[in-house]
């Protein structure tokens, strides 16, 4: 029982989230839990050492394996993260999730739980319309959509940060200073948690 989670993170925000959901997968027992990034594409790798937010965020994650095909085809289920892009997953997430058209073929995803969690600059940032329009080409996998129910502790808030219904999420600040909260944090992990969870459920 594998369960994948894949990120980008350009500033380490969604990293950590991603730290945070791995934690909640590995608390439900019984599964082989799998970090990958995305891949980043090579014209801003090269510039990266000119911002210091970025180049942190390169030094903590350059040594975690890029997610591959076969690390999709062996899950059992999914959780991916991305930063907001206009209100929509960023490129590198999408080349991804593009690249999945012979996996699709074979109806490799299809029956399989999946969850999705952001980060935006601001509050109103497209935290909620990049989760949900992230959920539209795994509708086309057939992969059924596993998000946050308002059960979980912190979800009931009227604070600037993150976690909505759709999946978890958080604020990075409009200079990227800002660090998930620990609710933020809590709600990764209890998605991480879930997908795991329903995972275990399905192969049943």
């Amino acid at each position: 029982m594998k369960i994948v989670i894949a990120y980008y993170s350009r500033y380490g925000h969604v990293l950590k989230m991603a730290q945070a959901v791995e934690e909640g997968a590995v608390s439900a027992g019984g599964v082989e839990v799998i970090l990958r990034r995305i891949q980043e594409f090579p014209e801003i790798e090269k510039d990266i050492n000119k911002d210091q937010y970025a180049k942190q965020a390169w030094d903590e994650q350059k040594d975690i394996p890029v997610c591959s095909l076969d690390d999709l085809a062996q899950a059992d289920g999914l959780v991916i993260g991305s930063p907001t892009r206009f209100g929509n997953m960023t490129a590198q997430v999408k080349k991804l999730v593009d690249s999945t058209s012979g996996l699709w073929m074979k109806g490799a995803f299809e029956g399989k739980p999946v969850g999705f969690f952001t980060s935006t600059s601001t509050t109103h940032g497209g935290q909620e319309s990049t989760l949900l329009t992230m959920m539209v080409p795994f509708l086309h996998l057939g992969m059924l959509i596993v998000g946050v129910p308002y059960s979980t502790p912190g979800m009931l808030h009227a604070e600037a940060r993150g976690g909505s219904p759709y999946g978890a999420s958080t604020l990075a600040g409009t200079g990227n200073n800002l660090q998930p909260t620990k609710e933020d944090l809590d709600i990764a992990r209890a998605l991480g948690r879930r997908v795991a969870e329903v995972a275990k459920k399905v192969r049943k």
